[in-house]
């Protein structure tokens, strides 16, 4: 792959792959970073790359739900790697206002796959990055496969659902050459802080309310994003065409305890100025609608053909996060006043 077309790659783990994939991995082609730049993709995430790396990086402010556009992208470029990142991925966003993701996660991908499709001799791999979410809700027991039946349980995971037959679908009617991955949550630098880590760091470090659904028991299995960032390329390199993979942290926790975690560092590095514990700021509010109980995903397929495991415990990769949000504040207070949408507009509007 000599021209990668990396879509969303200002959100969060787009913004940590393409960092990966130009200061840490053996890639050495070019990269097309193609992003919308809505609330949650923000370019400064990749400033420093633009700068050093000025023809290795590219970066194209388009929709991709813009036939027409992603088109020339790929003509212009001579585009023959995809790494399908953007989505629109918060579940609660989707609950209150659901088409933003069914254009996007649904027609976007369409898009990107009818580019790919009528250029199949240009195009060596269409990678498509998706969610353990959906597979729907587990119990107490048992783990997600990569032949787990799907049961999306909102409209996001219903999207993403929708987007992962849609890539399946191009391989096995087209032969188009893709690989799918299905994630568990990603935590780590750069997260937009609407998700529950990021979220919980930043009130914890201002001293306000930390609010947790129902009862916190509500499981999920978090995964470092750098080491979703060696997953996601070691199956563009070498995952079998056609393949799903699914992508595991071995962290599952409570949601609870995990924000109990947070607090913990949070007080052992950055205490408060009355002393007070910070697990004293939990605040459990009203569960949101079709609130999945248990996600966790069996990754021994990854392990055993591609002989990929998480390198990072979720101790330490949470600490690493906290720290990192800590030295960071100039980013933190420009995400949260919104100043970074000025920055987009000055840079590319």
């Amino acid at each position: 792959m000599k021209n990668m077309l990396i879509t969303g790659g200002c959100g969060f783990i787009g913004s940590n792959f393409i960092r990966y994939l130009l200061k840490e991995s053996d890639y050495t082609g070019r990269i097309i970073n193609l992003d919308k730049l809505t609330y949650a993709g923000n370019p400064e995430n990749l400033a420093d790359v633009q700068k050093e790396y000025p023809k290795r990086y590219i970066f194209i402010q388009a929709d991709i739900c813009d036939e027409p556009r992603v088109g020339e992208i790929f003509d212009s470029y001579r585009i023959d790697g995809i790494c399908h990142f953007a989505a629109e991925s918060h579940v609660d966003r989707s609950i209150v206002k659901p088409d933003a993701f069914i254009q996007t996660n649904i027609v976007g991908t369409f898009n990107l796959l009818e580019a790919a499709r009528s250029r199949l001799g240009q195009t060596i791999r269409f990678h498509h990055i998706s969610t353990d979410e959906v597979y729907g809700s587990l119990g107490k027991d048992g783990y997600f496969t990569e032949t787990t039946s799907y049961q999306p349980n909102s409209p996001y995971s219903a999207s993403k659902a929708s987007s992962d037959h849609l890539v399946r679908a191009y391989h096995k009617t087209y032969g188009l050459p893709v690989t799918i991955s299905n994630c568990s949550n990603n935590y780590g630098p750069y997260q937009f802080p609407e998700k529950l880590i990021p979220l919980i760091v930043l009130n914890g470090m201002e001293g306000k309310s930390l609010p947790v659904y129902g009862d916190g028991q509500n499981v999920r299995d978090w995964l470092y994003v750098k080491d979703h960032c060696v997953a996601v390329w070691m199956i563009m390199k070498h995952g079998k065409n056609g393949e799903t993979y699914n992508i595991g942290g071995d962290g599952e926790m409570a949601n609870l305890k995990l924000v109990e975690m947070i607090c913990d560092i949070l007080d052992e590095t950055n205490p408060l100025s009355d002393r007070r514990s910070r697990r004293d700021l939990i605040e459990f509010v009203k569960d949101r609608p079709g609130h999945d109980l248990r996600y966790a995903i069996d990754y021994s397929k990854l392990k055993q053909d591609l002989k990929w495991h998480p390198e990072v415990t979720l101790e330490t990769g949470i600490r690493e996060t906290v720290n990192w949000y800590l030295q960071n504040r100039s980013w933190i207070d420009r995400v949260k006043s919104g100043e970074y949408q000025t920055w987009i507009k000055t840079h590319y509007c």
